[in-house]
């Protein structure tokens, strides 16, 4: 059986997205991998063991490229409302809470907040199939 351990983006700069996964997530850095034309980041919590994997490409400036093929990266939380206040105070511009039903019946509420490269995150209560 497969585990899932990690997943990687690109970023321009490792201080501010080090600082982003931090503030938002509680992403700390468990590994760095310095070598001569790139850095490998892996940060984590203690929530779980899969991790986000920043790669930075020295000497790079130009922004990424997201292409239409990137979706988004998600976590969740025990208390999405109390998240949500948390990250605008912050100063992480998350966008509003949306309710998604299916049937009739709750099937997530969640927000999304954009890093520092553009890329997605969604922010997920934690129910149902979402723990």
């Amino acid at each position: 059986m497969a585990k899932f351990i990690h997943a990687m983006i690109r970023v321009l700069d490792e201080a501010r997205s080090v600082e982003f996964y931090r503030t938002a997530f509680g992403l700390e850095i468990a590994d760095r991998f310095v070598f001569d034309d790139f850095t490998l980041i892996y940060l984590r919590n203690s929530e779980a063991d899969i991790e986000v994997e920043l790669t930075v490409n020295h000497g790079r400036s130009d922004p990424y490229d997201l292409g239409d093929g990137y979706g988004h990266m998600a976590f969740c939380v025990d208390d999405l409302d109390a998240e949500h206040a948390r990250f605008t105070a912050a100063g992480l511009a998350p966008r509003k809470i949306v309710a998604f039903n299916r049937d009739g019946a709750l099937m997530a509420r969640f927000f999304f907040v954009q890093d520092p490269d553009g890329y997605q995150i969604e922010v997920l209560q934690r129910h149902g199939r979402y723990r």
